[in-house]
């Protein structure tokens, strides 16, 4: 009888390499950036372990800001998660799998768990689940088994595992691990390469739930008890499940490598070659994609003439590339990166320095994504502002109330149910209405199709944190202008 298989999918980290696009409010595992249409590379993850024997229903582990957004991708390819785990902080890896391997086993079960990044790329599909199948006696066995990227390069960047024999060329064999090696330098790596010992370290691993557990017990007991403690004071929140906060803060910030694979005697590595990529660059991703005849990348509205082995990539408006080469080019609503394809790694450096300087485009793209749909902001002054907002079909805001800022609605799409202090009316195209400040009001969709609309607010103040909330069917909690907190500034 085949050992039931569960992915576990962690959706965390923040992609800053791929800024302007990837940003802490909306991360790169949430964007189509692997060339398979309008898939995001969360969607991609889950989707490539189709035809495995014995697949499961995914545990997806996100930040909490995303849990809407987690929930709404797998809804839009009909997969209905086994659980959707929120980390009230980021924990790292160890945390995350102990979690997990908690949840999978807490009915008695014990089943094989495949841990995956919900930010990677890899392009052959087909042998990436002849390689899960390969390794899927050794795990039933109890060891526990990483998928050894087979190097193609002597990357610098990549943490390497050396296994404890030559690797075999195309073979599908998990081998005894001897080490981990961090990132080496550039002659180190080329020893490695000729070694046939060293495949990069994927941070994907496969093994039976209680064989982690009882490794995670013995080598980090801490990581174990404070998980253990997050779960059994949970709370079901709609479809998630969050972690108790004061249990989890006190979890140690490890990942499982360190935590338990650079100790154990149990581990093995698979080695890989299926086109994998952690899309950890613009670089990266143009490595990665089909490339035109001038060895292009071109996504979206983009003419190209004369240029050579760019990335080029527009959200909107349109972008010429003319007689220029090796340069990445992402345009967004906000922001515009122009890089050389060889400094696409350092656009970390201007993400900081966003954020030092508490610049908007550091974090936030102008749309931000609700549980109702999704709001962008369209133009701005001191005491103004208009928005353009999408409500799903079935969807409602949260009954609020403003104490600083009136709002004008006009519909230019759908019917619109406006309540306005306990009194309601049908909204449809071309229609509109007024908000004055204090008004209790709520914005819902009762029919089939989005609802735009354009929002106009005035007022002395118009921050996201001038929110009364009464009544919220997507129990987010009571919000007020004196007791906001950071985290909910954008959360209307």
């Amino acid at each position: 009888m085949t050992t039931p298989l569960i992915p576990v999918i962690l959706c965390g980290g923040t992609g800053t390499r791929l800024w302007p696009l990837s940003r802490a409010s909306y991360p790169k595992q949430y964007w189509p950036l692997g060339g398979r249409g309008d898939e995001t590379l969360l969607q991609q993850t889950q989707q490539r372990l189709e035809g495995l024997a014995g697949l499961g229903a995914p545990l997806l582990i996100c930040n909490d800001d995303h849990r809407f957004i987690v929930a709404e991708q797998m809804r839009q390819i009909d997969v209905e998660p086994g659980a959707i785990l929120l980390e009230p902080m980021g924990r790292n890896t160890a945390p995350a799998v102990a979690v997990a391997a908690l949840q999978a086993t807490a009915r008695g079960d014990d089943p094989l768990l495949l841990v995956l990044a919900a930010d990677h790329v890899i392009r052959d599909a087909a042998h990436f689940r002849t390689a899960i199948e390969a390794g899927r006696s050794a795990a039933e066995a109890g060891r526990l088994v990483t998928f050894g990227i087979v190097p193609t390069a002597p990357e610098t960047g990549y943490g390497y595992i050396e296994a404890s024999e030559p690797l075999q060329p195309g073979a599908l064999t998990p081998v005894p691990i001897a080490r981990f090696v961090e990132k080496p330098d550039r002659a180190t790596a080329e020893q490695f390469l000729a070694s046939g010992r060293f495949t990069w370290n994927s941070g994907m691993f496969l093994f039976k739930a209680s064989a982690m557990l009882a490794e995670l017990e013995r080598l980090a007991p801490e990581v174990v008890s404070c998980c253990r403690a997050a779960l059994e004071q949970d709370m079901a929140d709609l479809d998630f499940l969050r972690l108790e906060r004061e249990a989890f803060a006190k979890c140690p910030n490890v990942a499982i490598d360190v935590a338990v694979m650079e100790k154990t005697a149990l581990g093995s590595v698979l080695p890989l070659a299926a086109g994998w990529s952690d899309v950890g660059s613009w670089s990266a991703l143009w490595d990665t994609a089909d490339r035109d005849d001038n060895g292009n990348v071109l996504r979206g509205r983009v003419i190209s003439e004369g240029s050579r082995n760019c990335y080029l990539r527009s959200e909107h408006r349109l972008v010429v590339g003319l007689g220029v080469e090796n340069l990445v080019v992402v345009e967004t609503d906000d922001a515009v990166l122009i890089a050389d394809r060889s400094q696409a790694q350092n656009v970390k450096t201007i993400v900081k320095q966003l954020e030092a300087d508490g610049s908007p485009e550091g974090k936030a793209h102008r749309k931000i994504y609700r549980p109702w749909g999704s709001y962008t902001g369209v133009v701005e002054d001191h005491r103004w502002q208009v928005k353009r907002i999408s409500v799903k079909p079935g969807a409602s805001l949260s009954l609020q109330m403003h104490h600083h800022r009136a709002e004008h609605w006009v519909v230019v799409k759908g019917t619109a149910l406006v309540e306005r202090d306990g009194n309601q009316q049908l909204i449809g195209e071309n229609q509109s209405t007024y908000i004055p400040m204090g008004c209790k009001h709520r914005l819902s969709n009762p029919g089939r199709i989005p609802v735009e609309m354009i929002e106009v607010q005035s007022g002395e103040y118009l921050g996201e944190d001038d929110i009364v909330r009464f009544d919220d069917i997507y129990g987010r909690s009571d919000t007020t202008a004196a007791a906001v907190s950071q985290a909910t500034l954008t959360q209307p």
